[in-house]
């Protein structure tokens, strides 16, 4: 089993700074979806040109590894709006509990459907290329 490294301590300005970037990435992959009018996520926008900035400066992924791993041990902590959300809403959810049940089984069953084809598929494209 891998051992993990335990999570560098670093100081405050550096894990501001290294903040800063992570939510200017998102920030920018939001804005720059929006202009072009796309349907794709700008977080996922945000993550790539993150990721082309630590191919580009390497030496800044200590301080971005340091706040990465500071949101990450606290992300329990951004599920609650989500769950007082739905304790508000418990009357709404109570009267169409049978379309939100339907809803998730079907999606469920959708996306396993999705998931054996996609399986397959690469399995016979990866058996062709043997070949």
């Amino acid at each position: 089993m891998a051992r993990r490294r335990p999570p560098q301590q670093i100081p405050v300005a550096p894990m501001i700074q290294a903040l800063t970037v992570l939510f200017l990435c998102q920030l920018v992959g939001e804005i720059a979806v929006r202009l072009m009018g796309i349907a794709f996520p700008g977080p996922v926008l945000g993550m790539a040109l993150l990721v082309a900035i630590l191919a580009v400066r390497p030496q800044a992924q200590p301080a971005i590894e340091g706040a990465a791993d500071g949101i990450l041990r606290n992300l329990s902590l951004l599920f609650v709006p989500a769950a007082v959300g739905v304790v508000q809403q418990a009357g709404l959810i109570r009267a169409n509990w049978i379309a939100i049940s339907l809803a998730l089984v079907v999606s469920t069953l959708l996306t396993l459907v999705v998931t054996v084809a996609t399986f397959r598929a690469v399995v016979r494209l990866q058996q062709r290329a043997r070949r």
